[in-house]
């Protein structure tokens, strides 16, 4: 028995016409703030949010960079803006003039890490004091 194998899943369906679902929502939804926009601040005062809200609401739905949706690079942006960065410096020497003439010579220094480091044999014993409890003081408490 030979079954049929959906093909193109990630294709959305056209819903309203030439456009999805989400398309359509998009679209709505920036023409239907445009519209609140002109009737709380009028033609003069809402002239540029209204234009960033439809520029914002087009992009959405017809701008894909790299065959992707705009909505993933906006995500993206999001995230990358709210989340904590870690900043790595390591500090290096810079040289003029070396063999030839205009050449530049980046060493870079390793900066000497803090604290010991912990042997086999100590990190083992340290591992069987944090697990062993000390049966003296627990029989008293009880």
């Amino acid at each position: 028995m030979q079954f049929k194998v959906p093909q193109f899943l990630d294709i959305e369906d056209k819903i309203f016409g030439p456009f999805t679902f989400r398309e359509f929502v998009y679209l709505a939804g920036g023409a239907g703030l445009c519209f609140v926009l002109y009737k709380l601040l009028g033609l003069m005062l809402g002239a540029i949010p209204i234009l960033g809200v439809a520029g914002f609401s087009l992009a959405l739905t017809f701008y894909k960079p790299n065959n992707k949706p705009f909505i993933n690079m906006v995500e993206a942006g999001a995230k990358y803006v709210t989340q904590d960065k870690l900043y790595i410096w390591k500090r290096r020497k810079i040289k003029v003039g070396g063999n030839k003439p205009n050449e530049v010579i980046i060493e870079e220094n390793r900066m000497p890490e803090r604290g010991t480091r912990l042997s086999g044999s100590k990190l083992r014993d340290l591992a069987w004091s944090l697990d062993v409890l000390d049966l003296n003081k627990h029989t008293n408490e009880l």
